[in-house]
């Protein structure tokens, strides 16, 4: 087996010790916000150091939206994986479904980030062009089923796929945000595998219903 050179394995562990760093500050950002979340925390946590965060980052704004950008391109990427052309249009857009949904089941932290980002109004969302960038492509898969849908005379005509993508996110969204007030208030904890099922069956309905012709 080919050793690696010494340039390679320098790449190499720059790269872990960046994607540690990445995956110990979403966890601090999410919990505490951009505010509360404090350098010297994430380094310990990493056993790194202020100095190499920053030579990473150039600081904590900078490594905010590092985080922001790699939290999106996580949700991104596993919906491009799935190869929603080779499905039917209903089956596709209960595929979507279903990734956006257990998607942030999976992954609270990034719930909790895009709150944090809004009670900031947006501010640094908006300087990441990345984000911008990789979030059409959930646009065209949506316009690509659309589309499918209407040839199959499953979907009726005219349903904006930017519309469609705000209402799946809203509700899946919703079930991890408020999942704390909703098991306080109604006591249903959509922890629990039977409740968080029997919510993504009433989501996908939902969102089916409002397309079909």
């Amino acid at each position: 087996m080919k050793q690696m050179s010494k340039a390679s394995l320098r790449a190499a562990l720059a790269e872990s010790t960046r994607t540690n760093i990445l995956e110990v500050a979403l966890a601090e950002f999410a919990d505490k916000g951009l505010a509360g979340a404090r350098i010297d925390e994430i380094a310990d946590k990493t056993h790194s150091s202020k100095r190499m965060i920053y030579y990473y980052f150039g600081g904590k704004e900078e490594l905010y939206r590092a985080v922001l950008e790699q939290a999106y391109r996580g949700i991104r990427e596993r919906e491009q994986a799935l190869e929603f052309q080779t499905l039917d249009a209903e089956a596709a857009l209960r595929a979507m479904i279903i990734h956006t949904f257990d998607y942030h089941v999976e992954h609270p932290a990034f719930v909790r980030l895009v709150m944090n980002e809004n009670i900031l109004h947006g501010a640094h969302i908006s300087e990441v062009k990345e984000i911008r960038d990789r979030n059409q492509s959930v646009v065209s898969a949506l316009q690509s089923i659309l589309d499918k849908g209407v040839a199959e005379g499953v979907f009726r005509k005219g349903i904006d796929p930017v519309g469609l993508h705000f209402t799946i996110s809203a509700l899946c969204f919703y079930n991890v945000s408020n999942r704390y007030t909703l098991r306080a208030i109604f006591d249903i904890d959509l922890s629990v595998a039977e409740a968080r099922d029997k919510r993504r069956e009433q989501v996908i309905d939902a969102v089916l219903a409002s397309v079909r012709a």
